[in-house]
């Protein structure tokens, strides 16, 4: 029997982000976030708005190009990547969302601070943003994920500052992760602001407190 061989190729699809201009006209900071596994970009979107101030921001969220049906519903979610072709998806994806920036500043008029805002499976997703935009990056929020094992130290330090926390209960992202990844970033020379918060895998409201008081220093 011949042996079978597993090759790939590129596709052309389209992506969906949805966005909300500042609430006040003129040149305003862009700050995009990722969902995490089996949500929408509504979901991301709902926790990027309930940031006190975020207002003042021109707010986008990027859905995962991977969709499906969540169970036997007619709720279409997303997921990032799986361990298939991996690294062929983290290319695809940060092409996407480069593309999706370029967008953004063609429509809106935006003042070149730029924040990646991520949660669980989204943080993967705003590191890797971060570390190969096209544009300079202001900051990365992230809550509840990991950095991403492939991002060397010079790779990590092209993000001037990061926020980064998790729930004291959550058993996804330990605590044991989180000092991994504090150290990383500290040895990256990175900005950081790292807070434990009372709560499990969620976005929590002092998350929210703790994310306006990063984006107001950004600003």
């Amino acid at each position: 029997m011949a042996a079978v061989t597993a090759r790939t190729i590129p596709a052309t699809t389209h992506g969906r982000y949805l966005v909300i201009p500042p609430a006040a006209a003129g040149p305003a900071p862009l700050l995009v976030g990722f969902h995490g596994y089996a949500e929408a970009a509504e979901a991301q979107l709902d926790r990027l708005r309930a940031i006190p101030g975020a207002d003042t921001w021109t707010i986008a969220s990027v859905q995962a190009l991977h969709r499906f049906y969540r169970g036997r519903t007619d709720d279409v979610v997303a997921g990032w990547m799986t361990r298939q072709d991996r690294d062929l998806a983290i290319a695809d994806n940060i092409a996407y969302v480069n593309a999706v920036v370029d967008a953004l500043a063609r429509e809106f008029p935006v003042n070149g601070v730029l924040v990646f805002a991520g949660f669980s499976q989204g943080v993967s997703m705003s590191f890797r943003a971060a570390a190969s935009s096209t544009r300079p990056v202001t900051g990365v929020v992230v809550c509840g994920g990991d950095v991403p094992p492939e991002l060397d130290a010079a790779s990590l330090g092209r993000v001037r500052a990061v926020l980064i926390g998790r729930g004291v209960r959550d058993e996804w992202y330990t605590s044991r992760q989180l000092a991994s990844d504090v150290a990383r970033l500290r040895e990256a020379g990175v900005g950081l602001a790292d807070l434990e918060f009372e709560g499990g895998h969620e976005w929590s409201a002092p998350f929210a407190d703790a994310a306006a008081a990063f984006l107001s220093r950004c600003r």
